[in-house]
């Protein structure tokens, strides 16, 4: 018991031990639900639903909202689990901590809090966007679509890195 305490409460784990873990509730997703494992459907259906709150029932018409269903699913629950998990797992291995800004966008852009939320949230919209454009997230073509070997996905995920590193490479060299 001492030991799987000491697993869950490591800040970091071996990525082979989560990628299986990955992959197993990969597996797991097509077993059950017979679906893959994704979760950018989540915000765009979670979007759609407020959209609706606030303009009424015509937004199901909508041919985009005809197509992913304003409901909440399985995929709803994921994206709830991940961010009560990514939580639970700070809490557990003593790696939580309030704060506004991360000591890495504060040595490098200083600590103006307005700066980073609007930066934050340009960023999730670009991934938002792209992630629909793309026709899935980083899991559904990452994770989901590379272990069905569809070529897209490949494709996809080899993009999400070079982007990634470009990204970063231009806020930290350029505009730092």
């Amino acid at each position: 018991m001492e030991t799987l305490n000491a697993f869950f409460s490591e800040l970091s784990w071996s990525p082979y031990v989560v990628g299986i873990g990955i992959g197993i509730l990969s597996w797991l997703s097509f077993l059950i639900s017979g679906k893959p494992l994704a979760t950018s459907t989540t915000f765009a259906q979670m979007g759609g639903m407020i959209e609706k709150a606030i303009s009424g029932e015509e937004v199901k018409n909508k041919p985009y909202y005809k197509k992913i269903k304003l409901e909440i699913n399985w995929q709803s629950m994921l994206v709830v689990g991940v961010v009560i998990g990514a939580f639970l797992s700070a809490l557990i291995s003593g790696d939580f901590q309030m704060r506004w800004l991360p000591t890495l966008w504060s040595s490098t852009f200083g600590s103006d809090v307005m700066t980073r939320l609007l930066v934050a949230m340009g960023g999730g919209v670009f991934l938002g966007f792209g992630a629909r454009w793309a026709g899935g997230c980083t899991s559904g073509h990452g994770i989901s679509g590379t272990l069905q070997l569809a070529v897209s996905s490949w494709i996809s995920a080899i993009c999400f890195f070079i982007g990634g590193i470009l990204t970063a490479w231009l806020i930290f060299n350029i505009l730092a």
